[in-house]
């Protein structure tokens, strides 16, 4: 529940510190007062959207604080889940800029809206002026019958349904509309990879075929000159090595009589070893060397293959390999079963098995609701002034073969507001009191059946009074019982049921005006409510009818 409210700035208040109770809590004033002005700040906490003229006419941003009772278990695990943990109370916080702009808090840490949203769905309803013009809907009906029905979970899961559902159905048309291009580019492809299949190319052979080639092209010249190398360096007589081995046995002698030939002879020796393993690798390469025009014609067949069919591709001989492997991967995906009718007829078959047993599993719990809902909000219309009057909440079946996100029924709210006159559709009712009536009765049944911690009414009793008025304060007192409950009213005879009662007074001053919020005692109740009977004149007669309003209540 709401506990305390703080508000800065906001609208034509300038400063609000607000202690809020359970029970019934009413909030009444003269016309214009701006009686619904606590109402838009706590919607602003919960993610309305926010403009700049909700800052007070010279301050620099509007400041709004929701203190909530953290008590629900829901929305402990809520807070847990984001890491906004607390302990017995949570706090909600909105900032508004006089550009419009606005932050949001909830226990000091900065939030979304989204965030505010989705906590606020799970702790307030708000039922405005204008209620009874969204339940003309056919989607607000709906809603509300699945919400009293608990089918949230389940709706989202069939919606996850039908969404695959509408997918393999798009999927099989477009397959079937173009069988005939599937199939040419099928073909295609299989030709085209027959003649990369039979290369079968590896990945970065073509550097390999391309060395291979030149060594092949040049083997004569290559087996020459490691020849020559090998004969003058070591075998022709005096060889390279014989002439530095003379050479470095002289320096050798040298160092006995100077030092400084030392260096020089050791170079000379490590030139000797040196040529001894050149000798060894050229030996080593001169046996390797293999003068076979056999593999150098099949090597350049290949790499002219390679060529060929690069350009037949469009692309570098080097890019080949990669291209082959594009087309095995597209074929693949051609011939997967995903891309067959057969297949995804099977899948689209087995997935409309799943969406008819959950939205029949959908319908039978939406009847069960519509049949409990059917007698509450006809029970209620009795005592609001429609004696004889009925109402029924009509699931048409949809025609057959029809699936939606929302299930396999239209759903309807048909009424008949005095007796003898047939079944119509709610927004077919002509009189405007008759609505706003059948509205009431609707909200206030709902309303009971919600596990909601707060309700708020703002001034959804328009358009009745009389003994009709007395009747909505005793129901909305009576869900004061089970819940916290704020209404906004003009009618004495609702603002009598109060358990609380908050009074709306607006100063006009030359300069500016404000308006601030009272919390009356019994007298000051009395005297609110002999005004609300009597206007701005108020008799010791009204007085004592206020005062037995008042004691009726109790």
């Amino acid at each position: 529940m709401l506990s305390h409210i703080r508000i800065r700035d906001f609208a034509i208040i300038e400063e609000l510190d607000l202690e809020l109770h359970n029970g019934l809590t009413v909030v009444t004033g003269e016309t214009g007062a701006g009686k619904s002005i606590m109402i838009d700040a706590i919607g602003l906490v919960l993610g309305d959207r926010a403009e700049a003229g909700n800052v007070r006419h010279g301050a620099e941003k509007a400041d709004i604080t929701l203190t909530l009772d953290n008590s629900k278990k829901e929305i402990i695990n809520w807070l847990k889940d984001h890491d906004l943990d607390s302990d017995e109370q949570c706090l909600l916080r909105r900032v508004i800029t006089t550009e419009g702009r606005s932050r949001a808090y909830i226990n000091g840490a900065p939030a979304t809206l989204g965030m505010l949203r989705e906590l606020g769905e799970q702790l307030v309803e708000i039922s405005g002026q204008n209620s009874h013009q969204s339940l003309l809907k056919l989607p607000t009906q709906r809603e509300l019958l699945d919400t009293q029905a608990g089918l949230e979970n389940e709706l989202k899961d069939l919606e996850k349904i039908w969404k695959q559902l509408q997918d393999y159905q798009h999927r099989l048309e477009e397959l079937q509309n173009n069988q005939a291009e599937h199939q040419a580019k099928l073909d295609l492809l299989t030709f085209q990879l027959q003649e990369l299949s039979s290369l079968a190319l590896k990945e970065n052979e073509l550097e390999t075929l391309n060395q291979e080639q030149t060594r092949l092209a040049n083997a004569d010249q290559l087996l020459q000159i490691a020849s020559d190398t090998m004969r003058q360096l070591y075998e022709d007589d005096p060889s390279i090595y014989q002439q530095l081995s003379t050479l470095s046995s002289r320096l050798q002698e040298s160092v006995r009589f100077d030092g400084q030939f030392k260096e020089p002879a050791e170079l000379l020796d490590n030139a000797l070893i040196q040529i001894q393993e050149a000798v060894d690798l050229l030996r080593n390469i001169n046996d390797a060397i293999d003068v076979d025009p056999q593999r150098l014609a099949e090597t350049e067949e290949r790499l002219s293959l390679t060529h060929s069919l690069a350009r037949k591709h469009q692309v570098d001989p080097e890019q080949l390999y990669e291209k082959w492997q594009q087309m095995e991967a597209e074929l693949a995906s051609l011939q997967s079963p995903e891309q067959s009718v057969e297949e995804l007829e099977k899948k689209l078959a087995q997935t409309i098995k799943e969406y008819d047993k959950l939205a029949i599993k959908i319908s039978k719990a939406r009847q069960v609701a519509a049949s409990k809902m059917n007698q509450a909000i006809t029970e209620a219309m009795q005592t609001l002034g429609m004696e004889g009057g009925q109402f029924k909440i009509e699931l048409a079946a949809l025609p057959e073969n029809e699936r939606r996100k929302t299930g396999l029924e239209q759903i309807e709210f048909m009424v008949s507001a005095n007796p003898g006159q047939p079944l119509k559709p709610l927004s077919k009712v002509a009189s405007g009191g008759e609505l706003s009536r059948i509205s009431l009765a609707i909200q206030l049944i709902a309303a009971a059946q919600n596990d909601l911690p707060t309700l708020i009414f703002d001034e959804v009793d328009s358009g009745i009074g009389g003994a009709v008025a007395e009747t909505v304060g005793r129901q909305l007192r009576a869900l004061g019982k089970h819940c916290q409950v704020f209404c906004v009213t003009h009618l004495p005879q609702v603002a009598a049921q109060g358990h609380q009662h908050l009074q709306v007074v607006k100063n006009k001053q030359k300069k500016n005006t404000q308006t601030h919020l009272d919390t009356l005692d019994k007298k000051a109740r009395v005297e609110e409510i002999a005004r609300m009977l009597g206007g701005q004149k108020i008799t010791s007669q009204t007085l004592a009818h206020a005062e037995e309003m008042l004691g009726a209540s109790v």
